[in-house]
């Protein structure tokens, strides 16, 4: 269930969000991915797509790949 005071952010607000977090997004970059699919959850307040930080992050974080000590480790896993 959603926390009643959930801040709700806009699309330039959820990206800055995020790459103060150390995950490099665009705006543009989420825009693209609401018409393409596989971006964060969103809800719609008329024509501005909301983001939830909670959903932005658990997004973000299912993008990056296990930790890894060397670059072949990901060549194994494959």
């Amino acid at each position: 269930m959603d926390e009643p005071f959930s801040r709700l952010l806009t699309r330039v607000e959820a990206a800055r969000f995020l790459q103060q977090r150390g995950f490099p997004v665009a705006a543009r970059t989420l825009a693209t991915l609401v018409s393409r699919g596989g971006g964060p959850a969103y809800r719609r307040f008329g024509q501005r797509a909301l983001y939830r930080t909670e959903d932005l992050l658990a997004w973000a974080e299912s993008r990056c790949s296990p930790p890894r000590r060397n670059s072949a480790e990901g060549e194994r896993a494959a």
